[in-house]
């Protein structure tokens, strides 16, 4: 009783400082505990994972989101097409509120400093990563986690370099092809360049940018079959996105999503697949802006995301083994989303990785999660202990 006694009295003084994880609780107990330091390194965690989680039942969670994302208290008197903007981020306040940690929302948009004097004052235990771009730039989310790591901050999500390769296109997809990871054909089209096919390629090509996500820029007229359309198509892109355009074959099949979470040790989520209804034989089958983010026409095309059905064990097993490959290839951590395209004769292509995916109740990610008992809540503090215990360089110096 009175080692419990010393160790609930030093954990209690170990939570009350922000930076200290599993990792650097349990260094700080093997010092400081004698009875921790003679245990082996393996064992010495697991007892620390308990007390830990097992003590600390409320922590400060930072929420980092955009300025204009910040949720009001309650959903009242706001329109499903309103509510769908800030949705995620009122679903993880809301939620980290009722699981009793204290939490504040942070609203960012351009100024750094506003992560060191939120950190100053509100000191928290970790900060709850929903922030998809800085200064209106979207490749740029990944130096806003590495100003995280330079303030020794503990955090959710992907690790900085695991963005950077992700959210640079055309750089995930040499990395792909170097681990023999099938990926569509492609080339790149410079802003104030012309466009060129390659020999090497073919129509149908879809068109896109290089570096936007959330399917920015993306329609129907982005599959496209002869050059004057390639051409438009590039030309759109430049100007709406004002990054370059990436090119690839376009593979005619199944739209699917495998979400994948953990740091070393990976769990891989039941396979789910878009479905479209209602739309008529021919028309384009593809994750547009439109079928992502405009209700209306959702219901247009009978747009519903659920369990994929009728893939046969040796195709998901490969299926699982692909997105697991990708995922380490691209040095992601936390969570993640890989997106596929699975053609009629078994082949599987990796469209690309969605590091930080899209964690909205009822959601594609949420949903295979709780497809397999694990409910929003529970998912949201497996996010959080994923980062508790993620190594960064300086945890360990």
């Amino acid at each position: 009783m009175e080692f419990i006694a010393s160790l609930c009295s030093l954990l209690d003084a170990i939570f009350r400082s922000p930076g200290n994880g599993d990792f650097g609780t349990c260094r700080c107990l093997q010092r400081q505990v004698p009875q921790f330091a003679t245990l082996k390194r393996d064992r010495a965690k697991r007892l620390t994972k308990i007390f830990l989680y097992g003590f600390m039942k409320k922590l400060r969670v930072l929420v980092l989101m955009h300025e204009a994302l910040i949720p009001p208290d309650n959903l009242l008197g706001y329109s499903p097409e309103e509510i769908l903007e800030w949705k995620t981020e009122f679903d993880v306040v809301t939620t980290l509120r009722e699981m009793g940690h204290e939490v504040l929302p942070l609203g960012v948009y351009d100024d750094l400093g506003d992560l060191r004097r939120a950190t100053e004052d509100f000191r928290p235990h970790i900060w709850f990563n929903l922030l998809e771009e800085f200064h209106g730039v979207c490749v740029y989310d990944h130096h806003v986690v590495s100003y995280l790591e330079l303030m020794k901050q503990q955090y959710t999500g992907c690790n900085p370099r695991g963005l950077l390769l992700a959210h640079d296109k055309p750089l995930a997809k040499k990395i792909l092809s170097f681990h023999q990871i099938r990926s569509p054909g492609f080339f790149v089209v410079p802003r104030g360049k012309k466009t060129k096919l390659p020999q090497s390629l073919d129509y149908p090509l879809l068109v896109k940018s290089a570096s936007e996500d959330a399917s920015n820029g993306i329609s129907d007229a982005s599959i496209v079959y002869d050059l004057d359309h390639l051409i438009d198509r590039v030309n759109y892109i430049h100007s709406s996105t004002n990054t370059d355009a990436l090119v690839e074959t376009f593979i005619e099949g199944r739209e699917l999503y495998v979400g994948i979470i953990g740091n070393r040790q990976l769990k891989v989520y039941p396979t789910w697949e878009m479905i479209f209804e209602n739309a008529k034989p021919g028309d384009p089958r593809i994750a547009t802006s439109r079928v992502k983010w405009d209700v209306k026409h959702q219901d247009k095309l009978g747009i519903k995301t659920e369990r994929a059905q009728g893939i046969p064990r040796g195709v998901e097993n490969r299926i699982k083994d692909v997105c697991v490959r990708a995922y380490k290839a691209l040095s992601l951590s936390g969570y993640a989303r890989i997106d596929l395209r699975l053609r009629d004769d078994g082949e599987i292509f990796v469209i690309e990785a969605n590091p930080n995916p899209n964690l909205s109740f009822g959601e594609d990610f949420a949903e295979s999660a709780e497809s397999i008992g694990i409910s929003y809540d529970q998912l949201l503090k497996k996010i959080i202990s994923l980062g508790l215990g993620y190594q960064a360089e300086w945890r360990l110096v």
